[in-house]
């Protein structure tokens, strides 16, 4: 293996994250011929094959899967050391990849626009994931370099940076007979429906959280993996939810959606930028985290009073 490039290792492995030598060829810039040249030389110097090609089907062997988990670490710390270099010369342009759970597309757009105004040779690339769960595999796999999250992990080496207050709210449909009373008992929420998100989602552990320290089971309706479609079910009236009040500011505005005023509500929990400590950042990257742990809190504040008022959202 005295002879296996970088080149080659790259190419392996968009291969195998596509399994198709043509996407591979697309997303690399190159022919398929010169992919399918990259691999055979790998292979011949690897001693085994790496894929199984059957008609148009690509599939890694037992050795490409070994060897996968290899090529993506010594890719890690080529990336590191090229980072590292370009500390040194102090650039900050480059390509920025940044990951969220999809409760965060609410608010970190507008933070990037700002961030991209200032920086307008860093390239960003921007991932949202479904829940907790999906962003923590991306971050495992070296795909992003920050990470938006609530609950920090703690299954894994991570430096985590609370920078913002992140508050959960009960919301139900205008006209719902619970709104307008002072103060809402969890007791007077039984036998209502609920649309919750799915499990693995930090909103969804919030709220089990919280009824569990009340010691009440909901009664789940419905279970849905996107904000927004939860939004458009209590407003259609199929029963309330839990809802970060980041995703809430268009429909509590427009008079769409209204917060339920449970005691013991809002739930505030913390925004936190995550990245791997064995990880170096870029100059892009690190430009981008002291960005966050600068400016997040103070729009956030912002966003935050407006809806729910200064005593809660400071």
């Amino acid at each position: 293996m005295k002879n296996v490039t970088f080149r080659q290792l790259r190419v392996f492995a968009e291969v195998a994250r596509r399994l198709s030598f043509v996407r591979a060829a697309e997303a690399l810039h190159l022919t398929p011929p010169a992919v399918t040249m990259q691999v055979k030389e790998l292979e011949a110097g690897v001693g085994l094959p790496l894929f199984d090609r059957r008609g148009r089907s690509v599939s890694l062997t037992t050795t490409g899967e070994y060897f996968l988990v290899y090529a993506k670490r010594m890719l890690a710390t080529l990336k590191d050391a090229e980072n590292a270099m370009a500390r040194l010369r102090k650039v900050e342009g480059g390509v920025l990849n940044v990951g969220l759970v999809s409760t965060a597309k609410y608010f970190i757009p507008r933070l990037l626009a700002q961030f991209c105004a200032e920086h307008p040779a860093v390239e960003v690339r921007l991932q949202v994931s479904g829940n907790r769960e999906q962003l923590l595999a991306l971050l495992h796999e070296g795909e992003i370099d920050l990470a938006v999250m609530g609950r920090p992990p703690k299954e894994m080496a991570t430096r985590s940076e609370p920078f913002a207050a992140h508050p959960l709210v009960f919301v139900a449909p205008i006209g719902h007979a619970l709104l307008g009373r002072e103060a809402v008992t969890v007791a007077m929420l039984e036998g209502l429906p609920f649309i919750v998100r799915e499990r693995g989602s930090g909103t969804r552990r919030a709220m089990e959280d919280f009824f569990s320290a009340h010691s009440f089971s909901p009664r789940i309706a419905m279970e849905m993996s996107s904000n927004e479609t939860i939004k458009q079910a209590v407003m259609a009236g199929l029963g309330l939810s839990f809802l970060s009040l980041h995703t809430l500011g268009l429909e509590l505005q427009s008079g769409l959606i209204a917060r339920l005023e449970v005691e013991g509500t809002p739930i505030v929990k913390t925004w936190n930028l995550v990245h791997l400590l064995s990880k170096v950042l870029s100059p892009a990257a690190e430009a981008f985290r002291y960005a966050m742990l600068e400016n997040a809190e103070t729009y956030l504040r912002a966003h935050d009073a407006a809806l729910i008022g200064d005593s809660v959202a400071g």
